[in-house]
């Protein structure tokens, strides 16, 4: 009942109707919301460790940590908290809750990842920390063994950084599992892809296919494919993939929810959202509300862009789904050199990255969704990109008057010196993956050189100079885990606590500060602080569980942490 859209902006009063069965059952569905609303559960939860970072005036100011030991709530909003010796209430007809101790967070926002592909992922073959491609090709015979009815093999999570050949996978290897099923495998990042013969013979890949445009197939010396596909070139071979039924992508997107509550996140930022994919949202949001709060980044690629520009903002009315930004992609990533710099890379002379889009269309297609009322939030990591993106930021903010929109750079992974200082200036909040940094830090300085790797993965520079860190992992990229990223961002060491001291240790944050960056700054990155990121009398009952005190423990121990519970809106997930 609780799947229904409510028009923020331009809408006529019933233009939501078409995402449910009839505005009969729209008016039906909000009576019968009205109604549980004023017979809504109050419950209290008590002998807790406590802990939220209060809101401050305005965003970026100075958080004020809290502690309490109990919390009070009706339906899905914050009442009341205690601290010590505050006299708790009283009422017969309130459900109280013993906290066993359990430290309490705000529930964690995970400000960029990809659900489907998390939920996808689930299902298919995880290459994920494989040390060597045989050891990646025999997970594929693993997982083929055991499932032997599909008419294409894929899975995703190879970084060949990360193997001792340190060289990118081969068709032939594949050879040794099953060779007349086609087969793809995503690299950790999504911006190069593996293909066994079979898929590239399926596609009509020779040696005298092309490059394409913001593209490049990895060949052999004789000029003949070797298997891997970068960036653009990867559609050569996607092309043919089946595509997802909507009840596919439906199963995909629940089981993702579940798991990332699992892990203690409350809310993500979905980047790069296509129309069937937001029609699977709305069709399990019919069911009652989402397992976790979703803010909805619409695909810039998406044929379908304008129309749903043309629809305006949507917020479902338990505010467990929000469509009012877009995601565009301006380049590739740094592990396949395909991250556009500014200069050539420092270990490949006479490549500098590509750039997806041209520098025309990339223009075009931020001032059309400016226009159109929507947050813009780019993809860009090399400093050539950033550049370009900041430049665009500038000239288009002021022409089309959105600088309250709170325009992103996702990544913002490789910035010159004077970018890292336009971020404040411009509004434009960097949404950046602490995690990253950790994993990079092998091939990272390689790519980029002594000089440039100083603006890399840049945080305190960033928020010295005034910026709104919004943080999260990129999954499946990296894992979901939000405390594998407190401890990157606290840290900068990997779970190895390597390198000892950290890597480039000058860029931690504190605690703090990296806690507030995955509540109240990812909230403020999508325009929610007024109603999550912080516990506070008003805002909605998202918070955790945990079996450790994250203020108590060492921080090396960060990433060991323990999420006993996750409620969201005053529910239990999982229960």
């Amino acid at each position: 009942m609780s799947a229904l859209f409510t028009s923020q902006r331009r809408q006529a009063p019933f233009a939501a109707c078409r995402y449910v069965i009839g505005c009969a059952f729209f008016w039906l569905s909000s009576s019968l919301l009205l109604s549980a609303s004023a017979a809504a559960q109050t419950t209290l939860l008590t002998n807790v460790n406590g802990y939220t970072m209060l809101q401050g005036e305005g965003a970026g100011s100075t958080r004020e940590r809290m502690h309490f030991s109990a919390i009070q709530f009706t339906g899905d909003t914050i009442d009341r908290l205690f601290t010590e010796g505050d006299e708790l209430p009283a009422d017969d007809n309130m459900t109280v809750i013993d906290g066993e101790g359990k430290t309490l967070l705000p529930g964690l926002i995970d400000a960029h990842g990809h659900v489907l592909s998390y939920g996808l992922s689930l299902l298919r073959v995880d290459m994920t920390g494989t040390r060597s491609e045989q050891e990646a090709v025999e997970r594929v015979r693993a997982f083929q063994q055991a499932n032997p009815e599909l008419s294409w093999i894929q899975g995703r999570g190879w970084n060949q950084v990360l193997w001792d050949s340190n060289d990118f996978p081969s068709a032939d290897s594949l050879a040794q599992a099953q060779a007349d099923t086609p087969m793809w495998f995503s690299r950790v990042d999504g911006h190069a892809g593996w293909a066994n013969q079979a898929a590239m013979e399926l596609a009509g890949i020779d040696a005298s296919t092309p490059d394409p445009d913001g593209g490049m197939i990895i060949r052999d010396s004789e000029g003949r494919p070797t298997g891997t596909f970068v960036d653009t070139a990867m559609s050569y071979i996607t092309q043919h993939i089946p595509a997802l039924s909507l009840e596919d992508q439906k199963m995909a997107l629940r089981q993702a929810m579940l798991a990332l509550a699992e892990q203690g996140l409350t809310s993500v930022h979905d980047a790069g959202v296509s129309s069937t994919t937001l029609q699977a949202y709305q069709e399990l949001l019919m069911d009652g509300p989402l397992p976790i709060r979703v803010y909805v980044m619409l695909a810039g690629g998406d044929d379908q862009l304008s129309d749903r520009l043309a629809e305006g903002h949507f917020t479902s009315t338990d505010n467990t789904l929000v469509v009012r930004s877009v995601k565009i992609s301006a380049d590739g990533a740094l592990g396949s050199r395909g991250a556009y710099l500014n200069e050539d890379y420092s270990d490949q002379a006479g490549h500098q990255g590509l750039l997806l889009l041209s520098p025309e269309r990339l223009t075009q297609l931020m001032e059309m969704s400016m226009q159109a009322g929507f947050q813009v939030n780019v993809h860009a990591i090399g400093d050539g990109a950033n550049m370009l993106v900041l430049d665009n930021y500038e000239a288009l903010i002021q022409r089309t008057d959105t600088h309250a929109q709170r325009h992103r750079i996702e990544h913002a992974q490789v910035l010159r010196y004077e970018d890292i200082l336009r971020f404040n200036e411009l509004n434009v909040i960097p949404s950046m993956q602490a995690t990253h940094a950790t994993s990079d830090k092998n091939m990272a300085q390689d790519r980029l050189g002594e000089i440039r790797i100083q603006g890399a993965y840049a945080w305190r520079k960033l928020m010295d100079a005034g910026a709104v860190i919004a943080n999260g992992s990129d999954f499946p990229v990296e894992s979901p885990n939000p405390f594998f990223g407190l401890h990157a961002a606290v840290t900068r060491q990997d779970r190895q606590d390597q390198p000892p001291g950290g890597w480039f240790p000058g860029e931690r944050m504190t605690l703090g500060e990296a806690l507030t960056s995955f509540t109240l700054d990812a909230a403020y990155a999508a325009h929610q602080e007024e109603r999550l990121g912080s516990l506070e009398p008003g805002k909605l009952a998202d918070f955790i569980l945990l079996e450790q005190d994250v203020f108590a423990i060492e921080p090396s121990q960060l990433w060991q942490v323990d999420v006993a519970q996750t409620w969201v809106g005053g529910r239990q997930i999982g229960e």
